[in-house]
């Protein structure tokens, strides 16, 4: 998203576009991602073993575990891949007065949502490297209750220039 008529009917007219980029899509492994990468190739890794057994009894009833096999490879490769994709294809951009950031994910679509930053807005800056500010956080439902998730330029090159440009719209002193 870039260009001022991509933004037209989005922006208020005293808005201004200060800073887009898009985060870092390199792949990350991290200490979470370990354990769901092991518990997948071990659930496939049974499937596999189930499929082999079932295939020498004859007939074609190993094929259900083909499904068990592809959750296992999707828990294994999902949870080391999957951040990393839906990173590649997202854009932020701060303005004078939002912080945006946009999804363009294949089955979803796209998405736009902005989120203002005020004197009160909470800036969390990791500094990286990459860096990464959060200023918001949404909860997400799961089957027995909500989980918080952090939201924010994710991973980013310039994450000290950008905070401080989010400190500066904090104090109305931005450009």
């Amino acid at each position: 998203m870039s260009g001022a008529d991509s933004w037209e009917g989005i922006l208020d007219e005293d808005e201004k576009i200060l800073w887009q980029g898009m985060p870092d899509g390199r792949v990350t492994i991290r200490a979470k991602n370990i354990v769901t990468v092991l518990f997948g190739l071990g659930f496939a890794g049974f499937a596999v073993f189930w499929m082999v057994t079932a295939a020498r009894a004859g007939g074609q009833f190993w094929m259900f575990g083909l499904i068990h096999f592809g959750v296992g490879l999707a828990l294994a490769f999902g949870g080391a891949f999957g951040s990393a994709w839906r990173r590649r294809h997202t854009w932020y951009t701060l303005t004078s007065k939002r912080a945006f950031i946009a999804t363009d994910l294949p089955f979803r679509g796209r998405t736009l949502k902005s989120y203002p930053i005020t004197s009160s807005t909470v800036l969390d800056y990791d500094a990286g490297p990459p860096a990464s500010i959060m200023f918001n956080h949404e909860m997400r439902r799961r089957k027995n209750g909500h989980y918080r998730v952090d939201v924010g330029f994710e991973r980013i090159e310039n994450g000290a220039e950008v905070y401080r440009m989010m400190r500066e719209i904090q104090k109305g002193q931005a450009a």
